[in-house]
């Protein structure tokens, strides 16, 4: 896997997350993927519980944007980082900036085989506390 695939892997990610559609997010992941939102929390296992999750628990249209980079790729694996920014009700203030690191391990056909996402509210770490948003 080179960092070019894992950017476009990102990309696509982001668009999946943006569109909500079934079938985007599907083809991110292997059918059997696991997905972690949290290191403390059980993972998501197989590509339908991972979908049914992303469609089950969605942002409103235009309330964040997101932006990942690889940062590490090796083998069969990858380390991404970026941020993810939520606004307000009016759309122009950002309510909260949410930095994220992930961990990837590919399956087959360039989908994603194991995703986990660690989520840290910059606020709340100034606060000294974390927890994070998103799919």
């Amino acid at each position: 896997m080179t960092r070019e695939q894992v950017k476009d892997w990102l990309n696509m990610y982001v668009e999946a997350w943006k569109s909500y559609d079934e079938q985007a997010i599907g083809d991110l992941f292997t059918e059997e993927a696991t997905y972690l939102y949290a290191p403390w929390q059980e993972p998501l296992r197989g590509r339908l519980a991972i979908v049914a999750s992303w469609l089950g628990n969605q942002d409103a249209p235009g309330s964040w944007e997101a932006h990942y980079e690889p940062y590490a790729v090796a083998g069969d694996r990858a380390v991404s980082m970026g941020q993810s920014s939520y606004f307000g009700a009016d759309g122009s203030q950002v309510e909260g900036d949410i930095g994220n690191v992930g961990l990837r391990r590919v399956g087959g056909q360039g989908r994603s085989g194991g995703f986990a996402d660690d989520c840290f509210d910059k606020a709340r770490l100034a606060r000294g506390s974390s927890a994070g948003r998103g799919p």
